[in-house]
């Protein structure tokens, strides 16, 4: 009786101690399950913003490449000038004409900035609200105001605009648009003297900016000279 007594105490003690074996294993694996889950979520939120970002990242590196300005030529008006009663022969003034890149939507100009450098000093410009719709039938030099100018200005003016976006009350380009920006050299550096190097760049608000660099003639014995 008592072996008997015993041996069912012994499996008794032995169910028990299996039962809590199982609902600790389960627990175990529960808590597996939901970090498990919990791993996922996070990854795939992580992944989600990744991508989000690279779509981002890629879609303004694109608007910066196919964006932007294009110098397309500039030509200067060389001659004497009297400024603050001394007489230089030099380039006095600067037309630079620039362009929308093909993936460009819209640079509004009154946003822009010019900035233009020599050996001894730099300028920086903005829209000085000089505006031209059209060049002078005499030449572009003899537009009337448009090279009234001071050292922090530059004028427009519109050489084709078919969509009529370029106004003198919103100066904006797109694609197909080109426009002449004005500087009066003899404000910013008493004019060019011949062999300067100048170094420029118009900076847009989205999109790759326009760049220039020349030097400007020896001599000259023109009145209009193309610089770049």
């Amino acid at each position: 009786m008592w072996m008997l007594l015993k041996k069912n105490l012994f499996y008794s003690f032995l169910k028990r101690n299996r039962a809590s074996i199982g609902i600790g294993a389960m627990i175990v694996f529960i808590a597996m399950v939901l970090v498990a889950g919990i791993a996922a979520s996070v990854l795939v939120q992580t992944s989600n913003q990744l991508e989000n970002q690279a779509m981002r990242t890629g879609q303004d590196t694109k608007n910066e490449v196919s964006a932007g300005v294009r110098v397309y030529q500039i030509i200067g008006q060389h001659g004497s000038r009297n400024i603050s009663g001394t007489i230089y022969t030099r380039f006095h003034n600067m037309s630079i004409m620039v362009t929308a890149r093909p993936g460009t939507k819209g640079i509004n100009l009154d946003e822009t900035v010019l900035t233009i450098a020599n050996d001894s000093k730099k300028c920086v410009l903005s829209w000085g609200g000089v505006f031209a719709s059209a060049p002078s039938s005499n030449g572009i030099f003899s537009t009337p105001g448009a090279f009234d100018l001071n050292a922090s200005e530059f004028g427009i003016i519109v050489l084709e605009d078919p969509d009529s976006s370029c106004t003198s009350s919103t100066p904006v380009i797109n694609r197909g648009d080109k426009v002449l920006i004005d500087v009066n050299l003899s404000a910013c550096f008493n004019g060019l003297a011949s062999r300067e190097d100048v170094r420029g760049m118009i900076i847009v608000e989205q999109g790759s900016p326009g760049i220039f660099l020349f030097r400007t003639p020896a001599s000259t014995s023109k009145s209009v000279v193309e610089l770049f």
